[in-house]
């Protein structure tokens, strides 16, 4: 109750600025929902400080502008939600836990940098277009091995078979198990009970949830965690603009933060 009550205290702002944005009108709530980046020059990532920072993984895809796989309103397809999505996501984290963590939009690293070891959670969005490079797999393959945790968010349908083909290179003998409420991740710090969120799926489809274990033991360290037919990173980004509804975007904050919290403590 206290944990729930603290979230809606954290998302108090949000509901100000969904009520502002309909009273506005229609050019309000577009300026609310759209936040230009430059995607050729982005700012240069925070210096490492000890510090939980939320990292998001840049990957290349063949074929596209400049190498990255460039999706809705151009944006590459790594960088869907970027920059709000990381913003409000650790601006909850700051105001309802004790990790103090860096507020902002994030650190943005590829899987082959030796900087992802400082950090113990990764989240990579869109895996559907995700090609990672040789060095990129063991690079992923080793930080997992060694105690990383990653967040695989928004992708749907046919997405599928990408993601399940680029961990077969990561891991060849991982299972994607199915995740249900019974697991500690959905007990880390809110206990959420049920994952049949009424309204919360991509494109009319149910949400599922996946994950890989330490040697395919589900007693054994979950390593990935896996939203198919879902996008809380959607959810995050746009829980102040009155797009989506606060119940909804309170539930994937949930998600987000059980993971986290899951993932510092395992």
């Amino acid at each position: 109750m206290r944990r729930t009550l603290c979230l809606a205290l954290a998302l108090a702002a949000a509901f100000a600025d969904a009520a502002t944005a309909r009273a506005q009108g229609p050019e309000y709530r577009r300026f609310r929902r759209e936040e230009r980046v430059d995607w050729d020059n982005l700012p240069p990532n925070a210096p490492y400080d000890g510090r939980f920072n939320f990292v998001r993984i840049r990957f290349e895809q063949e074929g596209r502008r400049g190498g990255w796989g460039w999706g809705w309103r151009r944006r590459p397809l790594w960088g869907h939600d970027y920059p709000r999505a990381g913003r409000n996501f650790t601006q909850i984290l700051d105001e309802i836990t004790t990790i103090h963590p860096l507020v902002g939009p994030g650190t943005i690293l590829t899987l082959d940098d030796p900087e992802l070891f400082k950090y113990p959670v990764a989240y990579l969005c869109e895996p559907g277009g995700w090609v990672p490079s040789d060095a990129e797999v063991e690079g992923l393959r080793n930080y997992l091995l060694k105690g990383g945790f990653i967040i695989f968010d928004d992708f749907s349908g046919r997405d599928w078979f990408n993601f399940v083909a680029q961990m077969r290179r990561v891991l060849p003998d991982a299972r994607l198990i199915p995740l249900d409420t019974s697991h500690p991740i959905f007990h880390a710090f809110f206990k959420i009970e049920s994952l049949d969120f009424n309204g919360m799926g991509y494109r009319g489809r149910n949400p599922q949830y996946y994950g890989i274990f330490e040697d395919n033991d589900p007693d054994k360290r979950l390593m990935v965690v896996v939203n198919y037919d879902n996008d809380i990173g959607e959810y995050w980004e746009y829980s102040a603009t009155g797009f989506m509804p606060i119940d909804l975007t309170n539930e994937a904050y949930k998600l987000g933060v059980n993971y986290v919290m899951y993932a510092l403590t395992h």
